[in-house]
C-alpha cells in the first residue's frame, strides 16, 4: 500500500527569531551593549577571527521560569539579532547556512556558534543540523541533501512522496516498483472503470500482461503459451503457428531430426520392459495433415482444441516433412513435404507428431503414443478415455522426470534403466529443463476430464500400486485399482 508523506522545508528558528525579536529587543535593549550590565547581562567578544560566543540569562525580566521551548527561542532570537548586526557592520551579505563562512573569502568576524539546550541531530547522517533549511518528516529531522530515495538514492526534492514501512520514495520510483507493468506492451497495466488496476497473469510463467492482449492478436508461443513481447518478437510457422526464442532453440523440425529422440524413447519403454516389437513408422507433420488423419481415423480420443499427436491405426496416406524449414527473417520458410502411403501391418500403422515443438515437447508426446501403442499391441480392448489416456499422460509424465529430474527415484522399478534415454546423458541446459517443468504442469493441472482427470486417477494408482500391477489390473477390469 502506498503511503503518502508531506515533507516541509523549514526555516523555522529564523521565523521565530523574526517574530521575537521585535518583542525581546523592547525587554531587553540594554542586554545588547558592549559591556556587562550586571551579573545578568551578556558578555560579548570579538577577537578578530574567533568565534563570537552569547549566553543568555536563565529568566525573563519578570522573573517567571521559561519552559525549555521559550528559553531555546529566545536564545535563538538573540544570537540571530547578534550574528546579523556583525553581518551589517561588516558591509557582507550573511548566507543562509553559517558553516558556509568557514571558508578563504570569510569575513573577519567569524561564525557564531550556537548550541541550543535540545539542538537536532539529521536523520540520514547523524550529524547535528546548523543554521538554514531542513526537513522534518517522518518524526525526524534531515538535511535536505540526507532525505533520499530508498530506490534511486537521490534526493526527494518533491513536498509529497510515497513511503513503504519507513522507507521514503519518489512517487515515480514508488510507482516503477509497486504499479505491475505488462511484459507484452511493457507500459504500466492501466486501471479498469471501477479504478483497480487489473491484469492477466500465466499460473506458470507468472507473465503479467493487460487484459486487451488476449484479444488483440498478439502472438501467442504454440508451446510454452507465453504472449509476444514488443521487444522480442516470435517466429512464424508456415502453418500459422508461433515460437517463441526459447522454444525454437531446441524444436525438432523434420522426420529425419526427430529419429533419435523416437529411438531413445523406445529404449524408455525397453528399460522398463515394455519393449515394443514392431517397427511402427513415426512422421512428423502439419497441424493440417494431422487434422485430416484425424479425420479419416475411426477410433481413438483426441486431445482437442489442439492435437499435437496420435497413433495411428487405419491405413492412410498422410503428407510428413521430408526437410525442415529455414529461417527467412521472423518466418519460418521453404519446408519440404512428400506424400507416405501408409499400410496397416499391425494394430498400429504409424504414430504421427506435429513438427517444430522443443524436443522435450516432442519426446513426451512420442511417450504417449508409444503407450496407446502398446495397449493396442498387448490386446487391452475397449478402454474408456478415461483410463486409456490417463495411462498414457501417465507415461508421458514420467519420461519427462526422467529427463528433467534424472537424479528423482522412478516409480517404474528399474524402469529407468532410462538412463538408456539418449538425452539424460547429453545433459539439459537450465531454459530447456524450465520448459520440461512447464510440460508436467499442464499434464498434472489439465482440466479436461480424460487427460486430466485420467492422468490424475492413474497417477495415483501407479504410486500406490506401482506401473505393472496397475496395467495388470486396467487388463482384467478396463479400471485402474482403488
Amino acid at each position: 500500500m502506498e503511503i503518502r508523506g508531506i515533507c516541509l522545508f523549514r526555516h523555522k528558528e529564523k521565523i521565530k527569531a523574526y517574530e521575537l525579536q521585535g518583542r525581546l529587543l523592547s525587554s531587553h535593549q540594554g542586554r545588547f551593549g558592549g559591556s556587562s550590565s550586571g551579573s545578568g547581562g551578556y558578555n560579548q567578544h570579538f577577537t578578530g577571527e574567533e568565534n563570537m560566543a552569547a549566553r543568555a540569562r536563565a529568566r525573563t525580566h519578570d522573573d517567571r521560569p521559561r519552559t525549555k521551548k521559550e528559553q531555546e527561542e529566545l536564545d535563538l532570537a538573540i544570537a540571530l539579532s547578534l550574528s546579523e548586526g556583525i553581518g551589517k557592520s561588516s558591509g557582507l551579505p550573511r548566507r543562509a547556512d553559517d558553516r558556509s563562512m568557514n571558508s578563504s573569502t570569510r569575513p573577519p568576524y567569524g561564525t557564531l556558534q550556537y548550541h541550543p539546550t535540545g539542538y537536532r541531530v539529521c536523520a540520514g547522517c547523524h550529524r547535528e543540523i546548523g543554521y538554514g533549511n531542513y526537513l522534518g518528516c517522518m518524526g525526524a529531522f534531515f538535511h535536505p541533501n540526507c532525505f533520499r530515495c530508498h530506490s534511486c538514492g537521490y534526493p526527494i526534492t518533491e513536498h509529497e512522496f510515497s513511503l513503504s514501512g519507513r522507507d521514503p520514495y519518489h512517487k515515480s520510483c514508488f510507482k516503477e516498483l509497486t504499479h505491475p507493468n505488462c511484459e507484452v506492451c511493457l507500459q504500466f497495466i492501466p486501471k479498469n472503470r471501477a479504478g483497480l488496476i487489473e491484469y492477466r497473469s500465466h499460473p506458470f510463467w507468472s507473465q503479467k500482461y493487460c487484459p486487451s492482449h488476449e484479444h488483440d492478436n498478439t502472438a501467442r508461443c504454440c508451446s510454452c503459451e507465453r504472449l509476444e513481447s514488443w521487444n522480442v518478437r516470435y517466429y512464424s510457422l508456415e502453418d500459422g503457428r508461433s515460437l517463441c526464442l526459447e522454444c525454437i532453440e531446441s524444436a525438432i523440425m523434420d522426420t529425419g531430426d526427430c529419429q533419435p529422440l523416437y529411438h531413445a524413447v523406445r529404449d524408455y519403454y525397453e528399460g522398463m520392459n515394455k519393449k515394443i516389437d514392431q517397427q511402427i513408422p513415426m512422421l512428423l507433420v502439419e497441424r493440417q495433415a494431422l487434422n485430416e488423419a484425424i479425420v479419416g481415423e475411426k477410433n481413438g480420443y483426441y486431445h482437442l482444441p489442439e492435437t499435437r499427436g496420435m497413433c495411428l491405426s487405419e491405413e492412410q496416406t498422410v503428407t510428413s516433412i521430408l526437410r525442415r524449414p529455414r529461417i527467412g527473417g521472423r518466418q519460418l520458410i521453404g519446408m519440404r513435404t512428400q506424400p507416405q502411403k501408409l499400410t496397416r501391418k499391425c494394430e498400429v500403422t504409424a504414430i504421427l507428431v506435429l513438427y517444430g515443438l522443443p524436443r522435450l515437447l516432442t519426446g513426451a508426446i512420442l511417450a504417449g503414443q508409444l503407450m496407446h501403442a502398446w495397449l493396442r499391441l498387448k490386446g487391452y480392448r475397449n478402454l474408456s478415455p478415461e483410463v486409456e489416456d490417463g495411462i498414457c499422460q501417465v507415461l508421458s509424465y514420467m519420461w519427462l522426470e526422467s529427463e528433467v529430474l534424472p537424479g528423482s527415484s522412478n516409480r517404474a522399478s528399474a524402469s529407468v534403466a532410462s538412463s538408456s534415454s539418449s538425452s539424460s546423458n547429453r545433459g539439459n541446459s537450465n531454459v530447456e529443463n524450465k520448459l520440461g517443468e512447464f510440460f508436467m504442469n499442464q499434464i498434472v493441472h489439465d482440466a479436461s476430464p480424460d487427460f486430466g482427470g485420467g492422468f490424475r486417477a492413474a497417477n495415483a494408482a501407479v504410486n500406490k500400486y506401482g506401473l505393472r500391477r496397475t496395467l495388470d489390473h486396467i487388463r482384467l477390469t478396463g479400471n485402474f485399482p482403488l
